[in-house]
């Protein structure tokens, strides 16, 4: 007679949370202020409302734009707000920053905006290891959002974690 295998890990109740998933599926798009400065280095304002007029608005349609200027130029705040308003219409998203600064800023806006209902009083682990690197800054918001809720927050794998918090017996 042969015992069943148990699998213990699955026994646990324990939940994984891998940190990926909340990076943005959405392709991002950069607009660099720089095309539109004189000598890519001057901001002229009727110059560069008249190039704005120009800009060819479909590569940015449903796009998440990362809204950028790579030159060593001095852009005033109202420059930015142009953009914002030309693309805003078009755009699912307009966002200050190049394309991984922005990646970054909404893959911690997801983290936020968890649900984190299901969390509650339960074991849960931020997985450690994966494809693509997450920023430190995700486990810290991670770890701040399910602190209030969770019963136990770990990291790494569920065969083998590093204990975070723990909560105290009621």
């Amino acid at each position: 007679m042969t015992d069943a295998l148990t699998n213990k890990v699955a026994d646990s109740g324990i939940i994984t949370i891998d940190l990926e998933v909340f990076f943005p599926k959405e392709p991002i798009v950069l607009f660099d202020l720089k095309d539109y400065l004189f000598m890519e280095l001057i901001l002229k304002e009727k110059e560069f409302r008249l190039a704005l007029k120009n800009v060819d608005i479909e590569p940015y349609k449903n796009k998440i734009v990362a809204t950028t200027c790579t030159a060593d130029a001095i852009i005033p705040m109202w420059a930015y707000m142009l953009v914002a308003s030309l693309l805003q219409p078009v755009a699912k998203e307009v966002e200050l920053g190049n394309i991984e600064q922005v990646k970054n800023k909404l893959f911690i806006n997801n983290i936020n905006n968890l649900d984190i209902s299901e969390y509650v009083d339960k074991r849960v682990v931020i997985k450690g290891c994966g494809e693509t690197p997450i920023p430190e800054e995700g486990y810290l918001t991670i770890t701040k959002k399910l602190r209030p809720v969770a019963k136990s927050i770990m990291y790494g794998e569920p065969c083998s974690t590093v204990p975070v918090y723990k909560q105290e017996k009621k």
